[in-house]
């Protein structure tokens, strides 16, 4: 999520290949690394950078000859696969490359950019203090920038171009002006896609998080499993009608505890408990208080006494505990599983494409819910979200190109406020119109640039960061379903009102 801006966000191509020069130096484990781009029918590099020095150099089209193995990119050029070799000299097809003999690398990755099955770039990496320093998971956040970096940089490139021909042109001003009209409308459909490649890496985290909750309680239940199986015939042999009460409500409690205590209110409650276990004479006090607390009971253990005075009373316990264990895993793992669906789903919903070309009946508000799903990530770091939803009827849009609305509109609340902050939404009904309406804590816009906000191309963003369309698409796509926007603001909030009429054309 921190690399993805920044790649994302940068429109010139010199600050472009830096940033994402040192994006990947920083997350693959590389000493050196290189980015290869095509000039004039010939791949040549375009950046590169060492993690020892931290120079990154870019723009002066370097010939790849004794610089890189040139059977590792010609093959990648040609194939658009992946290159992983663990230790290129010893071993791998590329063993005879003139480069990798002469400096005996170890570990290389080569990978191609591709964007709409069109190879962009090549990004070429290499460390030779480690053999297989390229693990998957370093491969995998590689491969999950790509797709956006060839976005970007092709975007960059479509900037650059624009730019030349601005300057060549300035004397056929009206043939120049179509041509910056079609490069504005190629930006835009490359907006919308960049609005979900900044989600997708969000997603990513999204589904790994539940994912690795599973894994950890499907774990700890069959450990505990394991090691509680065999004792329980022989537990409960030992155990008389008044132990075995005592048991079951020591279990009941520890699995009615929800809440986890901070480390200082454990000391407090292991102190206090030990204490009192002293005071009745109980064998191993120390012990038995700590783990009391971390089944969450701290108080009211008379009920408790005829098993705590036992003289296995420690080994109970830990059986008691890891039964607990047992049922507060598969709760998790049943939590786990319905948010992961619910982001699948939210994914699945986002990204399809109506071909039809006509309008839909739907509930604005799942939309919106479908946005602030896959959202959830950025949002629960620091942002307090408010919810006014009140039943509106469902309304006949074009439901794909409103969720890029909503898209663009929390993307930049969220901007506004540096991700910190309350964003309230609010939909209701005035008239005969749905009205949509979010609003961010962030500092305000300033009143001499309000009527600017929706320009093509205008961006308070410092140059090369945002390309100015984000809003310029949100008024097309509201003005396409014969609705309008306001926009208020002052120091400390910004709200934008959308209104979409109930029975649109």
């Amino acid at each position: 999520m921190k690399a993805s801006p920044a790649i994302s966000g940068k429109t010139m191509l010199d600050k472009l290949l830096s940033n994402l020069m040192k994006v990947l130096l920083e997350n693959a484990g590389a000493q050196t690394g290189f980015i290869l781009l095509k000039k004039i029918g010939e791949w040549v590099i375009e950046a590169s950078g060492n993690v020892d020095s931290g120079n990154v150099t870019v723009l002066q089209s370097i010939p790849l000859e004794k610089h890189l193995p040139t059977s590792i990119i010609h093959y990648v050029t040609r194939t658009k696969e992946t290159i992983v070799e663990k230790e290129a000299a010893q071993q791998g097809k590329f063993t005879n490359d003139p480069y990798i003999k002469v400096n005996q690398t170890k570990s290389i990755l080569c990978t191609p950019l591709i964007n709409q099955g069109q190879l962009s770039g090549i990004v070429y990496l290499e460390n030779n203090l480690t053999t297989g320093a390229f693990t998957p998971d370093r491969l995998e956040v590689i491969q999950l920038l790509s797709g956006q970096a060839a976005i970007a940089i092709d975007n960059a490139k479509l900037y650059n171009k624009l730019e030349q021909k601005v300057t060549e042109r300035t004397q056929a001003l009206a043939q120049a002006l179509e041509e910056v009209k079609t490069i504005q409308d190629e930006l835009i459909q490359k907006e919308k896609m960049a609005a979900l490649g900044q989600l997708i890496a969000g997603i990513a985290h999204e589904i790994n998080t539940p994912l690795g909750a599973i894994r950890s309680s499907a774990g700890t239940i069959a450990k505990f499993l394991d090691q509680t199986l065999e004792q329980l015939p022989t537990l409960f042999q030992s155990l008389s009608t008044e132990n075995s009460a005592s048991f079951f409500a020591l279990l009941q409690r520890s699995l009615q505890h929800q809440s986890t205590f901070s480390t200082k209110e454990e000391r407090k409650f292991k102190r206090a408990l030990r204490r009192e276990l002293e005071n009745l004479d109980i064998a191993d006090a120390d012990i038995i208080a700590e783990r009391l607390v971390i089944m969450g009971i701290t108080d009211e253990i008379a009920s408790l006494m005829p098993l705590l005075q036992r003289p296995d009373s420690c080994k109970i316990l830990e059986i008691a505990y890891k039964l607990s264990e047992l049922k507060r895993g598969t709760a998790t793992i049943n939590t786990s599983t319905d948010r992961a669906s619910k982001v699948v789903f939210a994914l699945k919903t986002y990204s399809r494409y109506d071909q039809s070309g006509e309008k839909i009946i739907v509930n604005l508000t799942e939309g919106i819910e479908t946005v602030l799903t896959l959202y959830h990530n950025q949002l629960k770091q620091g942002v307090k979200l408010i919810r006014n939803y009140t039943d509106i009827p469902p309304v006949s849009c074009y439901a794909d190109e409103l969720n890029q609305v909503w898209t663009n509109l929390i993307h930049n609340a969220l901007q506004a406020m540096d991700n910190r902050g309350t964003l309230t939404i609010d939909v209701t009904q005035v008239n005969q119109e749905a009205k949509i309406s979010i609003t961010d804590s962030g500092s305000g816009i300033p009143e001499e640039i309000k009527s600017k906000i929706f320009e093509p191309f205008f961006t308070t963003k410092p140059a090369g960061q945002g390309s100015g369309l984000g809003l310029d698409i949100v008024k097309k796509i509201i003005d396409k379903h014969s609705g309008h926007m306001t926009v208020e603001s002052q120091i400390g909030w910004t709200r934008f009102n959308v209104f979409i009429p109930m029975q649109s054309e």
